[in-house]
């Protein structure tokens, strides 16, 4: 069986970018390893994900709730684990996930404000993905933690460089809940929470990916 290490954070973070440079220093120690992004944009199961982000159903992302939303979002990962990475990750592959569940433990763990309705989400949440759906659970969950005023910057510049679309999720008021319930779910399941910003300012991609790798070496060696 293969090692799972989830790459999670509010958006602007610097989870893509983590997750390819944690992939390209693994293979140069010769392990085999693999990196899965979620959504799966490209395929099909997305399409509710895709609806729910783009404002479809409504541009509030709370006019959705919480469970209903997961449910998008856990199909989309069962497909992808059955279509595309069950037999690496069974073969002894270290597969990074760019988000996971973690991700509706932050997004949707936002909508709820009860210290126990949350508690009771999360117990909820971990059993629909992990037990009745049947994904793999992390061995590892790297929580980036950035304050919401430099993600939202760094949201800001890659929609203009990019020419991306900013989805419901990317406001600040959204932002700020995610925040506090990435916090509270680092602490509740046990995530590593890797500190990206100091001073105000982003630490290096190097930096923060030294301090990732140490903790990822324990899993893999």
């Amino acid at each position: 069986m293969g090692i799972l290490i989830t790459i999670d954070g509010l958006d602007g973070s610097g989870k893509q970018t983590q997750s390819e440079l944690l992939y390209e220093r693994l293979t140069r120690e010769g392990i085999k390893a693999r990196v899965v992004s979620f959504p799966d944009y490209d395929s099909n199961s997305s399409a509710l994900v895709k609806m729910y982000l783009g404002g479809e159903f409504s541009h509030d992302p709370n006019a959705v709730n919480a469970y209903t939303a997961s449910a998008f979002f856990a199909v989309d990962r069962a497909a992808s684990f059955i279509a595309n990475w069950k037999e690496d990750y069974e073969n002894g592959t270290v597969i990074i996930a760019n988000r996971y569940t973690t991700a509706n433990a932050i997004h949707q763990l936002s909508k709820i404000d009860d210290t126990y309705e949350r508690e009771k989400f999360l117990d909820w949440l971990y059993d629909f993905e992990f037990g009745k759906i049947g994904i793999p659970s992390p061995d590892l969950t790297l929580f980036l933690e950035v304050p919401v005023d430099i993600s939202l910057a760094l949201i800001k510049a890659r929609s203009e460089e990019t020419g991306r679309e900013i989805d419901i999720h990317e406001n600040a008021d959204h932002l700020t809940r995610a925040y506090s319930a990435a916090v509270f779910s680092a602490e509740r399941l046990g995530w590593s929470t890797i500190h990206c910003a100091k001073n105000g300012t982003m630490r290096s991609r190097e930096e923060i990916a030294e301090e990732i790798y140490g903790l990822v070496s324990e899993k893999v060696k």
